[in-house]
């Protein structure tokens, strides 16, 4: 089994990304339907978004 950084993910955008390019970062990792209207999970992970993004969450 690999290890996290070995692997790439499909951004939003449909491009490919390395998760190498997050290295030394904290990662909190969330597997979503993004064409899903059924995602209840989406209002807490929007807070935790506004409340860490200034200290550098981001999404992709």
């Amino acid at each position: 089994m690999g290890k996290i950084y070995d692997f790439k993910i499909k951004t939003r955008e449909g491009t490919d990304k390395a998760m190498s390019d997050f290295k030394g970062k904290v990662l909190l990792i969330v597997n979503m339907a993004t064409g899903c209207g059924f995602t209840p999970q989406y209002e807490g992970l929007e807070k935790l978004y506004e409340k860490y993004h200034d200290k550098g969450l981001g999404n992709i």
